[in-house]
This record gives structure tokens, sequence and C-alpha cells, in this order.
């Protein structure tokens, strides 16, 4: 059965075609907010939480992405919620003095592996981490990700910039541990 369809299903509160969705997309979904939270029992709750918001608003699901995009985006801002709701701080920047290019150059060595990167990407404090995810991971970009956690593009901009720093670093030191 096609998407299209069991979306106009679940429009008309079908719980068969609610379960079939369920079951198409939650280890995907699982994995993003796992990504996010980084805790098992939270990860589970913000992706069921996310179906939960995505079936009560599927009247506003116009299909001009695909139902998978849609609902990610979903999963991915009930993961911030949570992450707000501990009450995350990003730090405080001073938008006068920082000023960084979004063009610049950012490549790691060809032998990293993805494992790696997202290992190094764990490491980066939290104000950081969040934002080199909804870059470099989701393709979000600087206004989207402004909105999204409530900073500045400005601050958002300077902690991507930060955070691959810290990344490239962590890369680096770990091509010489492993003697490559």
């Amino acid at each position: 059965m096609s998407n299209t369809l069991l979306v106009e299903q679940c429009r008309q509160h079908n719980r068969k075609a609610q379960m079939a969705l369920y079951k198409q997309y939650c280890d995907g979904m699982f994995i993003v907010a796992n990504r996010y939270l980084k805790d098992t029992a939270a990860a589970e709750d913000a992706m069921q939480e996310a179906f939960i918001k995505a079936f009560q608003k599927l009247h506003q699901f116009k299909g001009d992405v695909t139902f998978g995009a849609w609902l990610k985006r979903i999963v991915i801002n009930t993961c911030l919620d949570t992450i707000k709701a501990k009450k995350l701080e990003l730090q405080t920047i001073n938008e006068e003095v920082i000023s960084i290019a979004d063009d610049e150059d950012w490549s790691v060595a060809d032998s990293t592996t993805i494992p790696e990167v997202y290992s190094a990407i764990e490491k980066l404090p939290d104000n950081y981490k969040v934002v080199v995810q909804l870059f470099l991971l989701e393709g979000y970009d600087h206004q989207e990700i402004s909105q999204i956690l409530g900073i500045s593009e400005s601050a958002s901009r300077t902690n991507l910039h930060r955070g691959k720093l810290q990344l490239k670093e962590t890369l680096k030191h770990l091509q010489y541990e492993t003697g490559s």
C-alpha cells in the first residue's frame, strides 16, 4: 500500500493504517531520536510523542515533502523540546565581536569512518553538538537552527564553527592514535 493511501486512511482515523505507518517509520525515527537524546528510554518516549503529534496534526501534512521527511522534522523538534526541557543552556556570544564565514573549507581525512565522526560529535559540548547535528547531519540552515533553538543566526554560525574546530581536533588526534 502506498504512503499516500496510508496517510489518507490515517486522516480518517484508521488504526490499521496508523499502525502500518508506525511500523514503516518507527526504526528510522528511533535512530534520529537516539542521535539527539543518547538515552534509549528518552528516545523511545520522544519518538512515541512525535508519532502522536504527527497523527494529531496529519491535517497539516500537505504532501509537498515526503511523509518520512515531515515526520522526521516532528521527531527532531520533539527531541529539541526534550533537550530544552532539561534546561540546556547555550553559551551567550558577543555577536558584535564574532563573525564567521559560512563558506569555510572543512574536511576530514579520507580514512576517517562515519562511526568515528559520530563519536567525535558526541564528545562536543551540548551547545555545539546540537548545532553541528542540525547543520551537518540534518541539513538545516542557520536561519532554521536559530528558530528551532531560539538563538540568533550569528550564534548558530559561531557554535557551528567552534564545533567544527573541536571536531577537527578530535579527529586529528584520533588519526595520530591509530597511527595513520
